[in-house]
C-alpha cells in the first residue's frame, strides 16, 4: 500500500503581494500545502490566486491546523500580536516582515521559534554570509542595493507608481523613501553584531557596485566596524552583497579564480526573489529549528521615526511606514533611547509640533497600548537602555 505523502501544513498571515505569491506557489507543491490564509478583509478576497475555503478571520482556525506560520503583513502591531500567540500554540513563524523583527523580534524569538525568510534582502544577505564563512571570508559590509532613493516623494507620484507596479501606496513609498531599507539594515546590523556608519548610514552612491562596496569596505576599515549599508545604484542588479577579507596566504588563490587583489573582496547575490525564496526557508526551519537570521538578542540599531514635514500639535497620524509625514532611519539605540521607532507609529496623536529633520522621541506623541510597545520597552529595559517616558 502506497503511503500518502506527508505535506507540512503552511498558514500564512496577509492577503498582500507576498501573501498572494506564496499561497500560489505553495498550491503547486507537493511537500507542503495551505492550511488557511489569515485576512482581517471582509467578505470575497479578489485575484487571491487560490479558491477561498483557504481564506480565515480566525485566528484559533489557522493555529490549530498549521505547522509552521509565515506572517507577511507590514504591520508590525498586528504581526507582533499574532506571533505571540503562534508561540502560545506551539506553531513556527516565518516573517518575511523586517518591521515586526526589528520592533520585537528580540523580545518574540524569546517566547517561540522565530526566524525571517531567505527572499528579501535580509534573508537573502544572511544566506550569503553562511556561504562566505564556510569559505573562510571575514565579512566587513553586509551591502543593500537601491537603484533610486527620494526621502520626500510626492503624494502624486506614490499613486502612480502604486498603480504601476501593482503595490500599495504605503508599500510603494516606503521603498521610495528608504523606509524599508533602513528597517532591513536595521535588522541585519542587529543580527550579525555589526554596526551603522552613522544615522540614516552612507548610501554610497555610484555606477560601479564594486567601487561603491569597496568605498563602504574602506569606511569600515577605517572606524574598525563592520558595517550593514547600502549602495545606490542604477546599474546595479536588484540584490545584496557582501565584503570581506581573507588570510593573507590564500591571497593568490583568490587572484587565479578572478576575485582581484584583495584586501577587500567582494560576493553578491544578483537577485533577491522575495516570496519564490520563501520555501527554501520553511523546510529548513521546520525540520531543523536553524535560525536563518532574527533580530538578536542584545539589538544596537533601531529605525526611528524622522518627520518628513512639519507635523503641527493635534494631528493624528494613522499609519507611519510609508506615509507623506514620516519615514524610518536606521539609527544607534542609544543616540536617542526615547525614540519612536517607526513601526510604533500607527494612531499616534502629537502632543507636540515637530520639524522636518527632527527624531520624533514618546515625548511629542500620545501612542496606545500594544503588545508590540511592551515588546519594545522590554527590549530596551533588559539592555539596560533609558527609557524614560511612554504616552
Amino acid at each position: 500500500m502506497r503511503r500518502e505523502l506527508f505535506k507540512i501544513q503552511v498558514g500564512i498571515v496577509g492577503t498582500g503581494t507576498i501573501a498572494r505569491g506564496l499561497a500560489k506557489l505553495i498550491s503547486k507543491r507537493k511537500d507542503m500545502e495551505i492550511s488557511y490564509i489569515l485576512t482581517r478583509r471582509k467578505g470575497h478576497v479578489p485575484d487571491l490566486g487560490v479558491p477561498q475555503k483557504y481564506i480565515t478571520q480566525s485566528i484559533q482556525q489557522i493555529l490549530e491546523h498549521s505547522d509552521i506560520l509565515v506572517v507577511s503583513t507590514g504591520d508590525p502591531i498586528y504581526s507582533t500580536a499574532i506571533i505571540d500567540l503562534a508561540f502560545q500554540y506551539g506553531v513556527k513563524v516565518v516573517t518575511m516582515d523586517a518591521d515586526t523583527q526589528v520592533l520585537s523580534g528580540s523580545w518574540l524569538s524569546t517566547r517561540g521559534l522565530l526566524t525571517e525568510a531567505e527572499g528579501d534582502q535580509p534573508g537573502c544577505l544572511a544566506a550569503l554570509r553562511e556561504e562566505a564563512l564556510q569559505m573562510g571570508f571575514t565579512p566587513l559590509v553586509y551591502g543593500n542595493i537601491k537603484g533610486f532613493l527620494n526621502q520626500n516623494p510626492s503624494f502624486e507620484d506614490m499613486i502612480y507608481w502604486a498603480k504601476k507596479q501593482g503595490f500599495t501606496f504605503n508599500s510603494v513609498t516606503s521603498f521610495t523613501d528608504g523606509t524599508k531599507l533602513q528597517i532591513e539594515q536595521a535588522l541585519v546590523a542587529n543580527a550579525f553584531g555589526a554596526s551603522i556608519a552613522r544615522r540614516g548610514l552612507i548610501g554610497e552612491e555610484t555606477d560601479s557596485l564594486e567601487i561603491g562596496a569597496f568605498n563602504l569596505a574602506k569606511t569600515a576599515s577605517a572606524q574598525n566596524k563592520v558595517l550593514s549599508d547600502y549602495i545606490i545604484s542604477p546599474t546595479a542588479p536588484p540584490g545584496v552583497f557582501l565584503v570581506g577579507t581573507h588570510h593573507e596566504d590564500l591571497a593568490a588563490g583568490l587572484k587565479t579564480y578572478k576575485m582581484g587583489n584583495g584586501p577587500h573582496y567582494l560576493l553578491y547575490k544578483h537577485t533577491h526573489l522575495c516570496y519564490f525564496e520563501i520555501p527554501k526557508t520553511i523546510l529548513k526551519f521546520y525540520h531543523t529549528d536553524k535560525v536563518l537570521i532574527d533580530n538578536g538578542k542584545s539589538p544596537s540599531v533601531s529605525a526611528a521615526s524622522i518627520a518628513k514635514q512639519r507635523i503641527e500639535v493635534g494631528t493624528i497620524l494613522n499609519k507611519g511606514i510609508g506615509s507623506m509625514e514620516v519615514r524610518g532611519e536606521a539609527m544607534e539605540i542609544s543616540e536617542e533611547p526615547n525614540h519612536v521607532p517607526i513601526g510604533l507609529m500607527s494612531n499616534v496623536h502629537f502632543t507636540r509640533s515637530v520639524e522636518p529633520g527632527q527624531v520624533i522621541t514618546f515625548d511629542d506623541i500620545e501612542i496606545n497600548d500594544s503588545l508590540a510597545l511592551t515588546a519594545w520597552k522590554e527590549t530596551l529595559l533588559q539592555e539596560n537602555n533609558i527609557f524614560r517616558h511612554v504616552g
